[in-house]
C-alpha cells in the first residue's frame, strides 16, 4: 500500500502546505483515536471542489483503548455517494457534524462524526470520527475524561489550531492516552488524572491525590535537576495560556520522566491545557546499555584499523628490504589491499551505526591507488555519481573490488610513460547499484576471457562479487580504445 504522501501526490491536488499538515495530523491521531475511543479514517478531497469532488480514504489509525469500528483495509477506497455528502458539506461550511443516529457496519452500530481539517483559511481534507457501539457500557470517569479531551482536540482540528507545527516535529515514540493522562483547568490546576498519571507521579515521590493541585510547582519540586524543573514547568504553564510545546524529559527520584502538555483552546476559548508523563526509565537504562553496545563496536574497529596498519607497515618495510621485484610488487600490492580494508573499518570507528558512506571511503581508496601506481603522474583518477551507504558487510568486499579494478586498469590499460584517465561511475536506484570502472587506454587483448583470466586482481574480484556481494561483473571493450569493467549488485543486498 502506497503511503500518505504518495496517496496525496497520485490522486490530489493539494499543495506541498496541505500535505505537510496532513503529515502532522497522523504524527498526532493516535492520540486523538484512544481519547476518542474511535477509528479515524482520513477523507481527502480528489480533483477541484467545483464540480463537487470525490473522496479518497488516505489514512487510517484505530483505537487502542477500544473494539475497531473497521476490522477491514479501507485505506485507498473511494467513499460511497451517500458519504460524499457528508463530507462535501463538511468540507464546505468547515465544521463539525454528528449524526444523530448510529450506522449499521457489517452488524455492527458505528457512531459517526466529521469533522473539516482547516489549515488557514482552506478545509483541506475531512477526518472521519467512528466509534464501536457493540459494546455497551457505563461511562467511566477515565472514559468521560477522554471523550472530553477528544472533543475539544476534534474542535481545534477544525478550527486550524491543531496540530501545530512545532509541537509535532519531534513526535516519533511520542507520548499517548495510556501513558499518564492529567486534564487541567485554566488556572493550571489538576482536574482528572489517569491511574497511570498517578503511578507516574508516585514514582517521582508524591504519592497524595493530585486533583486540585497546581501541576506545573508541583512538579517543579519533583524533578532532581533545577534547570530541567524550570523548563519542565514553564512548559506546562505555557501550554495553560495557549501555548503549544515539544516534549521534555526530566529526572526525579531515580526515575525518568517523559512530559507533554497541550494547550486546549475550542473555538479559541480557554479550556485548560492536557499533559501527558510517561515512566520512560527503563526505555533509557536499554538506550544506554545499547550506546554501550555502540562504543564497543567502535572500539573494535578502531584497533582492527590500528592492527592492520601495523601489518600493511610491516608489508612495506619487508617489500623495501626485498631485491626480488616479483616478491617487492606482491608485497606492495599486499600493502594496497590491507590499507584498503583499513580504511573501511576506521569509518566504522568513526560512525553511530554499522553503515559506512561508501564513497568518502572510495575517494580515499582512489587517491591511495593513484600514488602507488608506476602511473600516477599521467594517468588522472576520478570519481563520478553516488554509491551512498551501504551495511558494513557489504563495505569491505565492495571496496576490495573497486580497489582492485582501479588498480588493474592503472598497471595495464596504458603504455609506459603515456598520460590517460581512469573514471569510477557509480549509478544507483531504488533497484540496483551500479559501478563502471573506465578506461582510455590499450583495451582487452582479442582473446581475453573473464572467466579464464589468471590474474590474481580480477580472481578476487570475481570471488568477492560472486560470494559476498551476490552481484556480477562484466568487461566490456570501449570504443574507439579502452575498457570498462561493469559491477552489478541487486537491490536485496542494498539498505
Amino acid at each position: 500500500m502506497a503511503t500518505l504522501s504518495e496517496l496525496l501526490a497520485q490522486h490530489t491536488q493539494l499543495p506541498g502546505a496541505a500535505v505537510s499538515h496532513l503529515q502532522r495530523v497522523v504524527a498526532e491521531w493516535q492520540l486523538l483515536a484512544d481519547l476518542a475511543f474511535a477509528d479515524l479514517l482520513m477523507w481527502a478531497p480528489l480533483g477541484a471542489a467545483d464540480p463537487a469532488p470525490e473522496f479518497l480514504c488516505v489514512a487510517h489509525v484505530r483505537p487502542t483503548t477500544g473494539p475497531t469500528a473497521h476490522p477491514e483495509d479501507v485505506v485507498g477506497i473511494r467513499a460511497g455517494e451517500a458519504d460524499c455528502l457528508r463530507l462535501r458539506q463538511a468540507l464546505r461550511q468547515g465544521s463539525i457534524l454528528r449524526e444523530e443516529q448510529p450506522r449499521w457496519l457489517l452488524g455492527v452500530p458505528v457512531h459517526r462524526e466529521v469533522v473539516p481539517v482547516r489549515l488557514g483559511e482552506a478545509q483541506i481534507a475531512v477526518l472521519a470520527r467512528e466509534a464501536n457501539l457493540a459494546v455497551p457500557r457505563v461511562p467511566s470517569p477515565l472514559e468521560i475524561a477522554y471523550l472530553g479531551i477528544a472533543t475539544d482536540l476534534c474542535q481545534m482540528l477544525a478550527d486550524g489550531t491543531f496540530p501545530d507545527a512545532e509541537s509535532t516535529q519531534d513526535l516519533n515514540g511520542g507520548l499517548r492516552a495510556g501513558d499518564g493522562l492529567l486534564r487541567l483547568d485554566t488556572a493550571g490546576a489538576v482536574i482528572y488524572a489517569s491511574p497511570n498519571a498517578l503511578s507516574a507521579y508516585h514514582r517521582m515521590g508524591y504519592a497524595a491525590d493530585l486533583r486540585g493541585e497546581h501541576l506545573a510547582p508541583l512538579t517543579r519540586r519533583l524533578i532532581s535537576d533545577p534547570f530541567d524543573a524550570a523548563e519542565v514547568a514553564q512548559r506546562i504553564r505555557a501550554a495553560v495560556q495557549g501555548s503549544p510545546s515539544t516534549r521534555i524529559e526530566a529526572d526525579a527520584a531515580g526515575a525518568t520522566m517523559l512530559f507533554r502538555a497541550l494547550p486546549l483552546r475550542p473555538r479559541g476559548a480557554p479550556a485548560g491545557a492536557l499533559a501527558l508523563v510517561r515512566d520512560v526509565t527503563e526505555l533509557r537504562r536499554r538506550d544506554r546499555a545499547l550506546l554501550s553496545k555502540d562504543a564497543t563496536i567502535r572500539e573494535i574497529h578502531h584497533r582492527v584499523k590500528n592492527n592492520l596498519q601495523t601489518v600493511a607497515a610491516l608489508l612495506r618495510l619487508q617489500s623495501r628490504r626485498t631485491a626480488n621485484t616479483e616478491a617487492r610488487q606482491a608485497l606492495q600490492e599486499s600493502v594496497r589491499r590491507v590499507a584498503s580494508i583499513a580504511l573501511v573499518h576506521e569509518t566504522l570507528s568513526m560512525s553511530l551505526d554499522e553503515r559506512v558512506n561508501i564513497d568518502d571511503v572510495v575517494d580515499r581508496v582512489l587517491s591511495m591507488v593513484a600514488e602507488l601506481s608506476a602511473q600516477q603522474s599521467q594517468v588522472v583518477v576520478r570519481r563520478e555519481g553516488t554509491l551512498g551507504v551501504l551495511p558494513a558487510q557489504l563495505a569491505t568486499p565492495l571496496v576490495m573490488a573497486l580497489t582492485e579494478l582501479v588498480h588493474n586498469a592503472l598497471e595495464h590499460a596504458f603504455e609506459p610513460d603515456r598520460g590517460g584517465e581512469v573514471v569510477l561511475r557509480a549509478q544507483r536506484s531504488a533497484g540496483s547499484l551500479e559501478v563502471v570502472v573506465s578506461d582510455d587506454g590499450r583495451g582487452l587483448p582479442p582473446d581475453f576471457s573473464l572467466a579464464r583470466a589468471e590474474r590474481l586482481g580480477l580472481q578476487i574480484v570475481r570471488t568477492l562479487v560472486g560470494s559476498e556481494l551476490r552481484g556480477s561483473l562484466e568487461l566490456q571493450r570501449r570504443q574507439p580504445h579502452g575498457t570498462a569493467a561493469v559491477l552489478r549488485l541487486p537491490v536485496t543486498v542494498l539498505p
